[in-house]
């Protein structure tokens, strides 16, 4: 396998893990390489977002119109380098459908987190030992599951969390967006770096 699998994975797959999906295929285009998918624990097959994640997705350049929801199966776990989670219920799903993928497997939130507390010149170090794409995404995400117990943990828990905005009201759907959007440009920055490396 030659390229970099990421999975979004949150409840229904139509507000937070498809949103994330089509931010990050959009701003990591430029790698080449890279492959993704999102499901949910508890998808319906085929639903489509919601109108809200329909239109928010347009005001970043994202056309959400043909998402259809998966529902996550041990296949779609298995065959992903990298799984962000949208909250921490989603991340212990997966865990523990595949208790393998627990060093690969984070919320959204938290990769930032643990990804704001590496400078660039760490990533660009072990990404630049490696010969392929693929190859130097996998040591940048070892870098950063590294960080996990070396540092103080947020404050609150559900920090790590992307608040769940489904038959919620525009501000829930704003508030979700404010999260999730910074965090998804904290992976693009620490692969793209890693890539360039």
């Amino acid at each position: 396998m030659t390229t970099f699998s990421i999975m979004t994975v949150c409840s229904g797959n139509i507000c937070r893990s498809p949103l994330a999906e089509g931010l990050l295929r959009e701003r990591l285009r430029e790698i080449g390489d890279v492959d993704l998918s999102s499901a949910g624990i508890i998808a319906r097959d085929g639903d489509q977002v919601t109108d809200q994640i329909l239109q928010i997705g347009g005001q970043f350049d994202v056309d959400l119109s043909a998402h259809r929801a998966r529902y996550m199966i041990e296949p779609y776990v298995a065959g992903a380098d990298l799984l962000f989670a949208m909250a921490r219920s989603h991340r212990r799903a997966i865990v523990e459908m595949m208790p393998r993928k627990v060093s690969v497997t984070f919320t959204l939130r938290e990769f930032a987190r643990l990804a704001g507390q590496i400078s660039d010149e760490e990533i660009s170090a072990v990404a630049g030992r490696e010969a392929t794409t693929r190859d130097k995404l996998k040591a940048a995400v070892a870098l950063t599951a590294s960080r996990r117990g070396q540092s103080d943990p947020p404050a609150s828990p559900d920090e790590d969390d992307v608040v769940d905005p489904y038959r919620r009201d525009d501000e829930t759907y704003a508030l979700s967006v404010a999260q999730l959007v910074p965090a998804v440009g904290a992976v693009v920055h620490i692969l793209s770096l890693a890539a360039r490396s």
